[in-house]
C-alpha cells in the first residue's frame, strides 16, 4: 500500500510540473525593427492561450500514466510470474510504466506547447529568438 501511495504521489507531482512547466515559459522576442511591436503584449496573450489549448498537458500526462501503468503491469507480471509473485511484479512494473509514460507525455506536451506559442508569434510578424 505504501508503494502505491508514493506512486500516486508522484505521478501528481509530474502532472502539475507538466502544466507548471508550460505556463512559466516565455519566448524570447527581438522587437528590433519589428513594425508588429506594438502588438507583442496582446500577441503573446492570444499565442499563450492558442498554445495551452494546443498542447493538453494534463490531459496527455493522465493518458501516458494509463498507457505506460498498463504496459508495465502486463510486464511485470509477466516476470513475476517467472520468479514466483505475478502479484508483485505487476504492481512494481505497473508504478514504474506509470510514472514513465507520464514523465514522457508530459515533456511531449511541454514542447508541443512551445513549439505552437513560437509559431503563432512568428505567423504574427514577431521574431522569436528562443
Amino acid at each position: 500500500m505504501n508503494k502505491i501511495v508514493f506512486s500516486g504521489m508522484l505521478l501528481s507531482t509530474l502532472v502539475l510540473a507538466s502544466c507548471a512547466a508550460q505556463r512559466g515559459w516565455t519566448p524570447t522576442v527581438d522587437t528590433y525593427n519589428n513594425p508588429n511591436a506594438y502588438r507583442l503584449n496582446q500577441d503573446m496573450e492570444d499565442c499563450r492561450a492558442l498554445a495551452s489549448n494546443a498542447s493538453s498537458g494534463v490531459k496527455d500526462t493522465a493518458t501516458g500514466a494509463a498507457v505506460g501503468g498498463l504496459i508495465g503491469a502486463a510486464g511485470g507480471a509477466a516476470i513475476g510470474a517467472i520468479t514466483g509473485n505475478a502479484g508483485k511484479g505487476a504492481a512494481i512494473g505497473a508504478a514504474a510504466g506509470g510514472i514513465g509514460g507520464a514523465g514522457q507525455q508530459g515533456l511531449q506536451s511541454d514542447d508541443r506547447y512551445k513549439n505552437a506559442y513560437r509559431s503563432c508569434l512568428r505567423q504574427r510578424g514577431h521574431t522569436v529568438l528562443n
